[in-house]
């Protein structure tokens, strides 16, 4: 993927790969503990100096923006593809656990769905979230295998809890049963 710089100018080779080298190494920091991870420890990883990552990113939110925002867009854009499939209730409690499984693996995405504000393209790419996993529940409420009550924000906050007890079992090292039950909970009688 050929960037441009703030000034809109095409990065030369050199600096196009560093880039690539501190987006990676941002994606699995990032991933592993949030926006608390240092930007040094970022830099580091990718093998580049501080002012590296200053000269692509010029902030650290800019550059988790830029790292959760890429991981978003493919959800959104899975549950795009899920909405073509044939079986609109199979689509949609496969992307309900494809979401939560990931989420729960990636500290990033779960602080960006528990955040309820933020900078611009995270904003909207929520919004894109929403409304392609509104989509997806409106089918599967439509062909009758989620419960017609269900309501968009309680999906939301239904996929948090369950990315959180996720989690919390992960830690345990305990096996993650609470994805099944709510499953089970959320198909129609």
């Amino acid at each position: 993927m050929t960037t441009t710089n703030t000034q809109g100018k095409r990065l030369r080779a050199d600096a196009q790969r560093n880039r690539d080298r501190v987006l990676a190494a941002a994606q699995e920091l990032f991933a592993a503990e949030g926006l608390a991870v240092p930007l040094d420890d970022i830099a580091r990883r990718a093998g580049v100096g501080p002012g590296t990552v200053y000269r692509h990113f010029p902030t650290k939110e800019a550059l988790f923006d830029a790292v959760v925002s890429e991981r978003i867009r493919r959800m959104v854009d899975r549950a795009r593809e899920q909405a073509e499939a044939d079986d609109p209730g199979q689509a949609f409690f496969d992307y309900f656990r494809l979401v939560v499984e990931q989420a729960s693996l990636n500290k990033d995405i779960c602080d960006a769905l528990e955040s309820t504000g933020g900078r611009a393209e995270a904003t909207c790419l929520a919004h894109d979230f929403d409304v392609a996993l509104g989509v997806l529940l409106e089918r599967a409420q439509r062909s009758g295998a989620v419960r017609a009550e269900l309501a968009p924000a309680e999906l939301h906050s239904l996929i948090i809890g369950c990315i959180t007890m996720h989690r919390r079992a992960a830690a345990e090292s305990r096996p993650p049963q609470e994805i099944e039950l709510v499953v089970n909970a959320l198909r129609a009688i």
